[in-house]
């Protein structure tokens, strides 16, 4: 009984040595936070100064818009929209340094309450409940993470894509209105070109609109809504898709979906922007009490490890679709090498809604 005991107290004593490091490294970890957080509201404040000057040169530049050359307005629309851009970028950062530091200084509280209460027996008895807290806080961060990394890059597409488009649209309206008196004929072809780039910025939304939340998976499900998913990826990526479907297509739970649609869709994008795959293939397997995904990639391949400690896997947050998985009760495996593509597999109990039909 006595050797336990010793193996007890030893375990308790490195467990509380453990806390007292890792008390120390958030003490450290929140003071970065803070200046960060500082230094990031300096630089909003200063972009926020600069936006406010970039608007009111935009205003004089269209109050003299018929004096003013073509040259010109384009520079002011464009500071205008990149200085917007950055100040939206820095405010989003901001915001996620706050989380941190909120999330930080709730650990350092959680920390501080274990060493000051270090020898109370009870302590000892709420050692699991203590890291499965440490470890569920942790995955809301990476979720945190996750979801910023996804809005940088919508940011950066929304800027070099819609936002450019518009400043065009804009200068075109204004060299239609110009001509209307001028040269009649020459506006017409100005109006046709008009049209024409409306059209493609409109084509452009529509699929930032698919990207961030397709209406049509709540009311058609997530077969049809990945079928349309995918033509408008390889149209627009150059990237050859193909879906196929084992089993009766059937509804399942909207959670369920969503989160088969997400990690789809991440596979997707890191297909293109990581791997540099030219083709990719999905297989859905419905038969059964689990929904089965293959998603098969030709790209460069990746490196990770096991426990997906790579940068690699922190690129495609491969860490957040296990853990999106894993919380629904299913499974996730990941192989890829450099040179031989990328592969991953994943399954997850489903539950099935009769009333909620499945299209086609």
């Amino acid at each position: 009984m006595a050797p336990a005991q010793q193996d007890g107290s030893s375990g308790y004593e490195q467990f509380l040595a453990k806390s007292s490091e890792e008390y120390q490294k958030a003490r450290r970890g929140l003071k970065e936070i803070e200046l960060l957080i500082e230094q990031t509201t300096s630089e909003v404040e200063r972009l926020a100064h600069r936006n406010t000057q970039a608007t009111n040169r935009l205003r004089h530049v269209e109050a003299a818009i018929d004096t003013v050359p073509r040259e010109d307005m384009r520079e002011a629309y464009t500071t205008v929209l990149d200085t917007q851009l950055r100040l939206f970028t820095m405010r989003g950062q901001l915001e996620k340094l706050q989380s941190d530091q909120r999330n930080l200084a709730r650990y350092l509280n959680l920390l501080r309450g274990i060493l000051e209460h270090a020898d109370r027996p009870e302590g000892y008895e709420r050692k699991e409940e203590e890291q499965e807290d440490q470890s569920a806080q942790s995955s809301v961060v990476r979720i945190i993470e996750a979801q910023e990394r996804e809005r940088r890059r919508l940011s950066r597409q929304m800027h070099d894509g819609p936002a450019q488009s518009l400043t065009n649209l804009i200068l075109q309206a204004e060299i239609c209105e110009r001509l209307m008196d001028i040269d009649p004929e020459q506006a017409r072809v100005e109006l046709r070109n008009l049209k024409n780039s409306v059209t493609a910025t409109f084509q452009k939304v529509k699929g930032f609109i698919l990207s961030l939340r397709p209406m049509m998976l709540d009311d058609l499900g997530l077969v049809p809504t990945l079928r349309r998913y995918l033509d408008t990826f390889s149209q627009t990526n150059d990237v050859a898709t193909d879906l196929h479907v084992i089993g009766k297509e059937v509804r399942l739970a909207p959670h369920q979906e969503v989160t088969t649609f997400r990690v789809i869709q991440e596979l997707l994008n890191g297909a293109k922007e990581h791997s540099h795959a030219s083709t990719a293939r999905i297989t859905l397997d419905m038969e059964g009490d689990r929904l089965q995904v293959t998603f098969d990639d030709d790209g460069d391949g990746l490196e990770f490890t096991d426990g997906l400690a790579s940068e690699d896997a922190e690129k495609l947050g491969l860490m957040t679709m296990r853990e999106r998985i894993e919380m629904l009760g299913g499974e996730i495996q990941f192989d890829s090498s450099r040179g031989r593509g990328t592969k991953v597999s994943f399954e997850l109990p489903v539950t099935r809604h009769p009333g909620r039909l499945a299209a086609g």
